[in-house]
């Protein structure tokens, strides 16, 4: 997990936003998920072959700054409608992974005007179960060392992504960046934990062909918990990812991007 800067700067509102941008074309905006956003990512390389791909890291994480009042997923939500009004996107294919998934359902509802198609990777946020069923594994609390076994389908693989906290050899910055992103994913994670208990109910509201994708050995929210999804969004597609847990495009980036390009192709 790399705590690379990005290369981009704007300012929303007054509030300093880090954004990555890679390719050309039809915009996608990508949201991150709860560990922050890698510059190197291999499956936004694979979208930036087709698009423009722009990846913000959310207020609170990364360098971003976090403007007075933004608590909630509902908050962030309406500040990247703001972003989106000045970065003047149109036709914009939106895709959000996990905690991103769930603020990309967020920023649906509330409007798909600007939007032309949705992506939804492994998301969490929503609540299809009655008050006394757990739909969401409890990672908020989860040891940093036990997550790869947690996010991955292949603990092996997740270490390639996470195993490089070495602490005492990484720069100040580098520990500052990991640390804002885990106090952020955490303050706007918690109670009810990575769900908005009204959102289930919103979701008929989102107009545009949509895809979910999941990851068949998703430990965090279930396949089941996927298709439950795409039940709830008018005409939206599901599609499972064999071999992938709940970071499955990480995991699967080349598997994850070709059924993407698909759908948005199609």
């Amino acid at each position: 997990m790399l705590m690379t800067a990005l290369p981009d700067r704007v300012s929303v509102g007054g509030t300093t936003l880090e954004v990555l941008r890679k390719g050309r074309g039809q915009p996608l905006l990508f949201l991150h998920p709860g560990h922050g956003i890698d510059p190197a990512d291999e499956f936004l390389e694979a979208l930036a072959g087709k698009y423009r791909v722009i990846a913000p890291a959310h207020p609170g994480f990364g360098a971003s700054q976090l403007p007075a009042g933004v608590t909630s997923v509902d908050d962030l939500a309406y500040f990247y409608l703001d972003f989106i009004e000045q970065e003047d996107l149109h036709d914009a294919v939106l895709v959000g992974a996990s905690f991103g998934g769930w603020l990309a359902a967020e920023l649906a509802i509330k409007g798909t005007g600007r939007f032309s198609k949705l992506v939804l990777l492994d998301s969490v946020g929503a609540k299809f179960g009655d008050r006394e069923q757990r739909e969401i594994k409890e990672i908020l609390n989860t040891p940093i060392d036990d997550l790869p076994g947690v996010l991955f389908a292949d603990p092996k693989a997740g270490v390639k992504k996470f195993g490089d906290l070495d602490f005492p050899s990484m720069t100040e910055a580098e520990i500052t960046r990991f640390a804002r992103n885990r106090e952020s994913f955490l303050m706007f994670g918690w109670a009810p934990a990575l769900f908005n208990p009204k959102l289930a109910a919103r979701l008929h509201r989102i107009a545009i062909p949509s895809l979910v994708m999941w990851g068949e050995d998703d430990a965090v929210v279930p396949p089941a918990y996927g298709r439950a999804f795409a039940k709830a969004i008018p005409g939206a597609t599901f599609a499972g990812i064999p071999h992938a847990g709940h970071y499955g495009y990480m995991e699967q980036p080349q598997a994850y991007a070709s059924a993407v390009l698909r759908f948005l192709n199609g």
